[in-house]
C-alpha cells in the first residue's frame, strides 16, 4: 500500500546502546509480535533504516497497527508496506490495503486536540476513538510524544 515516513530519532528503543541506528531485524520482528496483532503471516525485512513488511493481515486495522508498531521505533525512518495485503474472503485473492490516515504528534498535542484537528471542531470527545485505534501500542492518552505517529480511524468505521 505504500511507503510511510516516520521520524528516525523518535520512538521506542529496541535493544541496548546509545545511538539511534536502526535496530536489527530480529528486534523489529520481536517488537511486532509483542503486540499480538495477528501478524504471524507477515514477513519483516530491514533495509538500512527502512522496514519492509510483506504478507497478509486479516483486516485494515491490523495493517495500520503493524505499520505504526514498527515505524514508531527509534532508528526507523520508513516503513514500506507495498506487498502487505489485507485478506479478502476465503475464495478471493488478498487485496491491497486502502490508504490509511496517520498523524504525527507535535509538541503541545494531546488526543483531544488531535481529534478536533482530524474530525472537526467540537469532536474532541472522539479522542477515545484514536486511543482505541492505537492500542496496544498506546496504553494511556497521556503517553503520546512528539514525533510519534498515530492511526486516525475513519469515524464511520470506528
Amino acid at each position: 500500500m505504500g511507503l510511510f515516513s516516520f521520524i528516525k530519532n523518535a520512538g521506542k528503543k529496541l535493544g541496548i546502546g546509545g545511538d539511534d541506528d536502526a535496530p536489527d531485524v530480529e528486534a523489529v520482528k520481536k517488537e511486532l509480535a509483542s503486540h499480538d496483532l495477528g501478524t504471524d503471516k507477515v514477513d519483516v525485512a530491514l533495509e538500512g533504516d527502512k522496514v519492509v513488511l510483506t504478507g497478509v493481515v486479516k483486516d485494515q486495522s491490523v495493517f495500520e497497527k503493524a505499520v505504526v508498531a514498527v515505524g514508531n521505533t527509534l532508528g526507523i525512518s520508513k516503513v514500506e508496506a507495498t506487498e502487505l495485503k489485507v485478506a479478502a474472503g476465503a475464495a478471493a485473492t488478498p487485496a491491497p490495503a486502502k490508504a490509511p490516515v496517520f498523524y504525527t504528534v507535535k509538541k503541545g498535542d494531546n488526543l483531544w486536540k488531535i481529534a478536533e484537528a482530524q474530525y472537526g471542531k467540537g469532536k474532541g470527545a472522539k479522542n477515545t476513538v484514536i486511543l482505541e485505534a492505537n492500542k496496544p501500542m498506546l496504553t494511556h492518552p497521556d503517553k503520546i510524544y512528539p514525533g510519534q505517529v498515530l492511526r486516525i480511524p475513519d469515524l464511520d468505521q470506528a
